[in-house]
């Protein structure tokens, strides 16, 4: 299982982290939708590897069988091997090679609100959320906490489902 689970949690985080490589341009408040989208896809793709990760376990080292708890096991320790490999690219990502992010992407949030025809009072508390988020993501605590929780639950759920649809008796 160890095997199994190394590789493709490491292929899945490697997925996560060029994706992350290649929306990270993007994040800015005049590009900030196709960031949206890159953002999404690339959590999505990292987590259907956990999908071929529990049916190579279940092809390989199980014969052909799988149950649902085994399933589960695996796709959880394939997730977070990926999650903390995001986890320690976007870390390094944010403190040393794109130190201004946390600022282009408070920035990014205002203009949301402003392109969608916020109110002056609506756009202040979307300025006061965002600098929230800045001061929350320049803790590497809880830098660390938010960006696991922004891939896991994806994971989690893609585990379940997968852990259901691949079970074999």
């Amino acid at each position: 299982m160890k095997k199994t689970v190394l590789l493709f949690g490491l292929f899945s985080g490697a997925v996560s982290i060029v994706m992350m490589a290649v929306t990270v341009p993007y994040i800015d408040p005049g590009r900030h939708e196709m960031a949206d989208v890159l953002g999404y896809t690339a959590i999505v793709l990292s987590a259907l590897l956990v999908f071929f990760g529990i049916r190579s376990y279940r092809e390989k080292a199980g014969g052909g069988r799988i149950t649902f708890l085994r399933g589960l096991a695996v796709g959880l320790l394939i997730t977070l091997i990926s999650c903390a490999c995001y986890v320690v690219a976007f870390h390094i990502m944010y403190f040393n090679l794109v130190p201004e992010f946390g600022d282009t992407f408070a920035a990014c949030m205002v203009e949301r609100v402003r392109e969608a025809g916020g109110t002056e009072q609506e756009i202040d508390e979307a300025a006061r959320q965002a600098q929230t988020f800045k001061r929350l993501y320049d803790n590497p605590a809880t830098n660390a906490a938010l960006t696991f929780a922004t891939s896991f639950p994806v994971g989690l759920a893609v585990t379940a489902i997968s852990a259901v649809i691949l079970r074999k008796r």
